[in-house]
């Protein structure tokens, strides 16, 4: 089977912009936390007064598109199965590689103490196996270094296909990629755009990357037959669904 490899791209995860430090919002968010502005990571929900000027501000901070999206993937059988690399690109070029054991914190708020701490150090947990590691590297170094034999991009702007056609095809390479924007509005950038085999639409509205990541996924699984290769290993431990049935017949609930 063909391990699928994953990159939320150009995502909106990052600290907060030197330039913004000494913005009055960005100063209160700092003073309620207790940490100093160069450890925040950028969030529109504390700081949108302060990114009304940043450069690309519309695409910019927010993190919790990265969370809801990796959540989708970490907690997927294919990644369960060792079927799936997962990297996470950030807008400033930072590149996450997340290892598929990595329990992720579903509350937000640790999220973000995570994400603090992996920009703070470079890797998580500091000492031992890192299951999280953050290093400056740009898409295409990102891609290059995977070496894949096709990448697929999905975007809004795309040729238009339907998720399981898209999905025939990278089952169907060595070395198949899949990138998906981990922003909130916009498009990829030519950068981007140009790494990519194909782009594709699966529909003609814009999609919220965790809904793509999760339908993805799960086309992906039925593809190469992911759920019944799971529930045919656990059939030896769990009673078939006519033995199941035969047994509701033959019980009468009391009355």
């Amino acid at each position: 089977m063909s391990m699928l490899t994953w990159i939320l791209a150009e995502s909106a995860l990052e600290t907060v912009p030197e330039a913004l430090w000494r913005h009055p919002a960005v100063k209160h968010h700092s003073t309620r936390s207790g940490k100093p502005p160069s450890v925040l990571i950028l969030d529109r929900s504390y700081h949108h007064a302060a990114m009304k000027t940043l450069k690309y501000g519309q695409k910019r901070g927010r993190p919790d598109i990265v969370h809801l999206s990796l959540l989708e993937a970490l907690c997927s059988p294919l990644n369960k199965e060792g079927l799936l690399k997962i990297h996470v690109h950030s807008f400033g070029d930072q590149v996450i590689s997340v290892s598929s054991q990595l329990r992720l914190p579903r509350n937000y708020n640790r999220f973000i103490g995570l994400m603090e701490q992996l920009f703070t150090l470079g890797k998580v947990p500091p000492s031992g196996q890192p299951l999280l590691v953050l290093e400056k590297k740009t898409l295409p170094e990102l891609v290059s270094s995977i070496n894949p034999s096709h990448v697929v991009a999905f975007s809004r702007i795309g040729k238009p296909f339907t998720l399981e056609e898209a999905v025939q095809e990278l089952i169907n390479e060595e070395k198949p990629v899949a990138i998906i924007g981990g922003f909130p509005i916009g498009h990829f950038t030519d950068t981007t755009t140009t790494l990519a085999d194909e782009i594709i639409s699966i529909d003609p509205e814009m999609l919220e990357a965790c809904i793509v990541t999760s339908r993805l996924i799960y086309e992906y699984e039925r593809a190469i037959s992911v759920p019944k290769k799971r529930i045919g290993l656990s059939k030896a431990q769990s009673p078939s669904l006519s033995s199941i049935e035969e047994f509701s017949c033959r019980t009468r609930l009391p009355a």
